[in-house]
């Protein structure tokens, strides 16, 4: 909470001319957390299609206007791979955006080299250690987001939807790249409609919103709109809302009862 009222009233700041801004950490437009999905279910191929997707859509004009469109014209943005609960891995750090020479800097090191898929899918897992991040950060942010992209349902860890309200209740918004493709093993966890189960429980937090991917090649093209979208949001006047959830439509725990359905048994957590 100390880090909401330090937003709202950088925010409040930054509509008067001159007005004094006290922060602990370095006021940037957007603090963005890459969450990518690298579970087994995904070839080595997607995962580098990943990579070079982000890579490729970083070093986009549109993402750099995006970029300089700020009240602060920085973002402070980290790229981390996730798979089971417990199982993620910072592959790019926090970094400070400001240049297009920052843009291709993180970009470079996405694609230096491509680590192999790890096991299962923990997508509370996932959002859970970006709010921690978040949290830890030498950041201060108008505005957080947690980005996460997966190719199926959550099926191990706390149940998706009680972390993802925990996380939207410390006024971080979460937004969602469903990957409706079918390449790699598990088809056992493929949805048809994976792009609802984002809707109802994944997504949350204002302004918050899911971009499907339905072909690898459109890959990249749905990257740069969606870090663009990120980047030029604004908040609405008065108050960030604290929590925000939509309606629960979906079978929320349908990864779960996937996994009981083949294997017996389950990792739940409360």
């Amino acid at each position: 909470m100390r880090r909401l009222a330090r937003r709202l009233a950088l925010l409040a700041a930054l509509a008067v001319p001159g007005g004094p801004v006290a922060a602990d950490g370095l006021e940037v437009d957007l603090e963005l957390i890459l969450m990518v999905d690298v579970s087994r279910s995904m070839t080595e191929r997607e995962l580098e299609i990943q990579r070079r997707g982000y890579a490729e859509a970083l070093q986009s004009d549109p993402v750099f206007a995006a970029l300089q469109s700020g009240l602060l014209q920085r973002v402070a943005m980290a790229y981390v791979e996730w798979a089971g609960w417990g199982s993620q891995r910072m592959i790019v750090d926090w970094r400070l955006l400001q240049t297009r020479a920052d843009l291709d800097a993180f970009a470079r090191t996405l694609t230096a080299e491509f680590d192999p898929a790890l096991r299962r899918t923990s997508i509370s897992g996932a959002l859970l250690y970006a709010a921690e991040s978040l949290d830890g950060n030498a950041y201060d942010g108008l505005r957080r987001v947690i980005d996460v992209s997966g190719d199926g349902p959550n099926n191990q860890g706390r149940p998706v939807e009680r972390a993802r309200d925990a996380v939207i209740g410390r006024g971080i918004t979460v937004n969602g790249l469903p990957l409706m493709t079918q390449e790699g093993m598990g088809s056992q966890w493929h949805l048809d409609d994976l792009d609802a189960y984002y809707r109802d429980c994944v997504i949350g937090g204002p302004g918050a919103f899911l971009i499907p991917v339905h072909d690898w090649d459109d890959f990249a093209e749905a990257v740069k709109r969606k870090l663009v979208l990120e980047m030029v949001w604004r908040p609405p006047p008065g108050p960030i809302p604290a929590q925000y959830a939509p309606r629960d439509r979906y079978d929320c725990l349908i990864g779960e009862k996937i996994w009981e359905r083949y294997f017996g048994d389950d990792l739940w957590l409360p």
